[in-house]
């Protein structure tokens, strides 16, 4: 037996002769893949004064498209990952509300757990009551606000607002207000017995919320607590 039959063979060696056989038997490669076209150096022809080489600039051109779809390639991969972590996040938060035990829990699982599943830096509910000003009770996040409050907050049948690049609103975080930098207020539709109710989302991001936002996902998660409260309490719509 032949020693060379105990190796593998060892590819032929590519030439340019063999590159360019090659590239004149598949006369579309580049068309059919222009991402090969980046790096190449190309040669400088020497043309009249005058002459534009077209050749030279559609190959230009074609770059200047790889680079702009990679771009936008990566764009979309990112915009994904964060909606795919921003879903993760709300079906943890409807978990927790949807397995809380006791009224007691869910208020605690609103006002304090939604703020470490969501990674912001304060949620709070803050509620209507016959009361002379905004105050804090017992309840960590649960704040007790004038009748009439909430309504300034919203324009007409509004039920969210998206702020970014704003100075936190003490009515709402209180002493927590200095931090907050960006956050979303959305109006509670409990029930037509229940006095009104907001609950908001802050952060000290100041781009973490923005007006140009999707909110599917924040409605979507608060229609989930709007049920949950009216049953607990068994209210109606």
């Amino acid at each position: 037996m032949s020693r060379d039959t105990n190796h593998a063979k060892t590819p032929p060696e590519i030439d340019a002769n063999s590159v360019i056989a090659f590239l004149r038997n598949r006369p579309d490669f580049f068309a059919n893949h222009p991402e090969a076209l980046q790096g190449l150096t190309l040669p400088q022809r020497d043309l009249s004064v005058g002459v534009v080489d077209f050749q030279t600039a559609l190959i230009e051109n074609l770059r200047v498209e790889i680079n702009k779809l990679k771009n936008e390639r990566e764009q979309l991969l990112e915009t994904a990952r964060v909606n795919q972590q921003s879903l993760s996040r709300i079906h943890e938060c409807i978990l927790a509300v949807l397995s809380a035990k006791s009224f007691e829990q869910l208020i605690q699982s609103v006002t304090t757990d939604f703020a470490v599943m969501l990674d912001l830096d304060m949620v709070m509910l803050c509620i209507e009551a016959d009361d002379e000003g905004p105050r804090l009770l017992k309840t960590p996040g649960l704040v007790i606000l004038p009748i009439g409050t909430v309504k300034q907050y919203f324009k007409d049948d509004q039920r969210m607002l998206l702020r970014s690049h704003v100075e936190g609103d003490p009515v709402i975080f209180g002493g927590g207000a200095p931090l907050i930098c960006s956050d979303a207020l959305v109006r509670l539709d409990i029930s037509k017995v229940s006095p009104p109710v907001l609950i908001a989302f802050g952060s000290r991001d100041a781009d973490h919320f923005n007006n140009s936002q999707s909110t599917e996902l924040v409605r979507f998660l608060t229609q989930v607590l709007e049920h949950v409260i009216r049953a607990w309490l068994d209210l109606p719509h």
